[in-house]
C-alpha cells in the first residue's frame, strides 16, 4: 500500500508499507525475548511464567515486556494504562556472562549495565515496529520506469531508518 510519493524533476520515490517484513527476532540479537502468550509469537522463546520470573532473579540483565492488544498489538517495557487489554507478557534478557564475552568486559559497571539496557530497549522498539506494521520499502522511478527498490526499513522516520539514503534521496 502506497504511503507517500515524493518527486524531484523526472524522478519519483514511492514509499510503501512492507507487507511481508522479516521479524527482527530472526536477526543476530544480543537479548532473548521470552514470552508467555497462548495466541501470539512475541519473541524468541515461549516460556512458563515461573521460568520468566527465575530469569529476572538470576544472573541476567533484563527488562519486562508488556503487550497492549486491542485492534492490533503494540509492545513496550514500561506498561500501558489499560488494565483490560494489556499486561506483562514476558522479559527480554541477556546473561551477564554473554555480555562479558560479547563486549570483552571483565566487570559490568552500572554505566555498562545502562548501555546494555538501552540496547535491549532498542531491540524491543524494533520488534514493536514489526508488530505494528511500521515497516516500509521504496520504489524509485525515473520517467515512469522503476530503477530501484528495497524493503525492510523499520520505523516511519525514513531518514533515521536509512530508507532515504538507500534510495539516494537525501
Amino acid at each position: 500500500m502506497l504511503v507517500e510519493t515524493l518527486t524531484n524533476g523526472n524522478e519519483r520515490l514511492e514509499i510503501l508499507y512492507d507487507n511481508n517484513p522479516e521479524s527482527p527476532r530472526d536477526w543476530d540479537n544480543l537479548g532473548t525475548m521470552g514470552y508467555a502468550h497462548r495466541r501470539y509469537v512475541l519473541g524468541d522463546k515461549e516460556m512458563e511464567v515461573d521460568e520468566l520470573n527465575a530469569i529476572e532473579a538470576n544472573d541476567h540483565i533484563s527488562l519486562p515486556l508488556y503487550l497492549y492488544d486491542h485492534s492490533g498489538c503494540t509492545m513496550n517495557t514500561t506498561g500501558f494504562s489499560c488494565p483490560w487489554d494489556s499486561g506483562q507478557v514476558g522479559v527480554i534478557f541477556v546473561s551477564k556472562e554473554k555480555v562479558r564475552k560479547e563486549y570483552d568486559w571483565k566487570v559490568i559497571t552500572a554505566k555498562r549495565k545502562e548501555q546494555i539496557l538501552k540496547y535491549l530497549q532498542g531491540e524491543v522498539d524494533t520488534f514493536d515496529q514489526y508488530l505494528r506494521g511500521d515497516v516500509y520499502g521504496f520504489r524509485k522511478l525515473v520517467d515512469g520506469v522503476e530503477t530501484d527498490s528495497c524493503w525492510g526499513f523499520y520505523g516511519s522516520d525514513h531518514k533515521k531508518s536509512g530508507l532515504f539514503e538507500n534510495a539516494g534521496w537525501e
